[in-house]
């Protein structure tokens, strides 16, 4: 996400029965069920009750088919995606995967020609993780946390808007692009003159996660815009109410 040479910004739930991702063409399958070589912790508390619990609940971010479209392109752009599976949110700098997601590791690897902190499935780094966890109060690293640390930063880069239109495009991406060294900006170069994917890659991974993403749903409603001013009233009471049935049916 960040630079290796550590001179970038910050790096950077879907709906009820959704996987963080969609290994090959199988059916969906809840995140608790789905394989993994390294198997994460979510005790005491379910990964539900830990985002209700959330002291700034307000800004739990929904996850619609077209937000985790985009989440999985981060990673596919990332080198995290693994098929899909839970163990790319364990992943450091490097390839090198972490037992415990109870924190950012917070430990430097490196490589033939770079050195950096960067972990997660959206390669945050240490700095990063602890701006988006300070504003979300995100209690520990694990994958439904960082999902939406990564959605933090989106919302933080004024993209979440363009996102829920459901098509990636030129400009969402180069949006995103001082954000995840791997997207490219408009000129097709990274923003931190590191290698990046091509646009055309991201766009055939991002349109197929979608095709796929929706089909498994079904027709869903449209994500809402952010509510700002977030500490308002009615931003809170709009909060309780996307607390309510809805998010409980499962993650």
């Amino acid at each position: 996400m960040r630079s290796a040479f550590h001179r970038r910004w910050p790096t950077a739930l879907l709906l009820a029965g959704l996987t963080s991702g969609l290994p090959a063409l199988a059916a969906p399958a809840p995140a608790a069920a789905q394989e993994a070589p390294v198997e994460h912790s979510l005790q005491p508390l379910s990964a539900l009750a830990m985002l209700e619990a959330l002291p700034q609940a307000q800004r739990i971010f929904a996850i619609t088919p077209e937000r985790r479209a985009l989440l999985n392109t981060i990673r596919y752009a990332e080198g995290t995606w693994a098929q899909g599976s839970d163990l790319g949110y364990r992943i450091l700098f490097g390839g090198s995967v972490i037992d415990s997601l109870e924190r950012h590791p917070n430990r430097v690897m490196r490589s033939a020609r770079y050195a950096s902190a960067a972990a997660g499935a959206y390669q945050f780094m240490p700095f990063t993780w602890a701006m988006a966890a300070r504003a979300l109060g995100l209690p520990a690293f694990h994958p439904e946390l960082q999902d939406q640390a990564a959605l933090f930063l989106v919302q933080r880069r004024g993209a979440l808007q363009l996102a829920d239109r459901g098509e990636l495009t030129p400009h969402l991406v180069a949006k995103l692009a001082p954000e995840w060294a791997s997207f490219p900006t408009l000129r097709g170069h990274s923003f931190y003159g590191q290698p990046v994917k091509r646009f055309a890659d991201l766009k055939r991974f991002y349109d197929e996660n979608l095709v796929r993403l929706r089909a498994a749903l079904g027709p869903a409603e449209p994500a809402q815009p952010a509510c700002e001013p977030a500490s308002s009233l009615r931003c809170r009471l709009e909060a309780l109410d996307r607390l309510g049935p809805r998010s409980r049916a499962g993650v």
